[in-house]
């Protein structure tokens, strides 16, 4: 499947170029319903980068650390990192990667594949794409069942399936990230 946004198809104020996620106004988050569905665990994902070019091949790549996993119990993002959900030593990355997308105004529909723990699975979605004066407003949500991805612990069936996942994202251009990079004394 191929990336498509034509003109009568895009949002007209979309400029088609290499934008990049900025992670200091961005999170990349999840909900999963734990202890028999009675609770919410919500967690969130410190490092990422990723990027949006709707003229090239992927289209959009996301890439987390799956060691910066944070729920705000310590025991609970050791075991998330353990070999029974993200295996993050052996596959420290968690990755996401298009295989086509179809911008129609500020709609964005995703095809493509999530990787994790060793594992992969297709993952589809619709995003909200909006400009935001010289920058892009990303706004994703969808769900996915972890077990595809090999993580079927579940004690006494304490967690649930499908975990929804969350990105909320700021996108400059890449141009001007790098620019800032510079004037910051930083490299990539």
């Amino acid at each position: 499947m191929k990336t498509q946004a034509t003109e009568t198809l895009a949002h007209p104020r979309i400029e088609t170029t290499r934008w990049r996620i900025d992670p200091t106004r961005s999170s990349v988050e999840f909900h999963v319903k734990g202890f028999w569905g009675l609770t919410t665990v919500r967690g969130h994902f410190a490092h990422y980068h990723g990027t949006l070019d709707l003229a090239a091949e992927p289209a959009i790549e996301l890439v987390i650390e799956a060691s910066s996993v944070d729920t705000q119990n310590a025991r609970r993002d050791e075991h998330l990192r353990s070999s029974d959900f993200f295996d993050a030593d052996r596959s420290p990355y968690i990755r996401f990667v298009s295989e086509g997308v179809t911008l129609t105004g500020e709609r964005l529909e995703v095809h493509g594949r999530l990787h994790a723990a060793g594992q992969s699975m297709p993952l589809d979605f619709e995003a909200t794409l909006r400009p935001a004066g010289d920058e892009l407003e990303l706004e994703a949500i969808t769900e996915a069942d972890h077990h595809e991805l090999g993580m079927t612990w579940n004690k006494l069936g304490a967690v649930r399936t499908p975990s929804r996942l969350m990105v909320n994202g700021r996108l400059i251009r890449e141009a001007d990230a790098a620019l800032r990079e510079a004037a910051e004394g930083k490299t990539r």
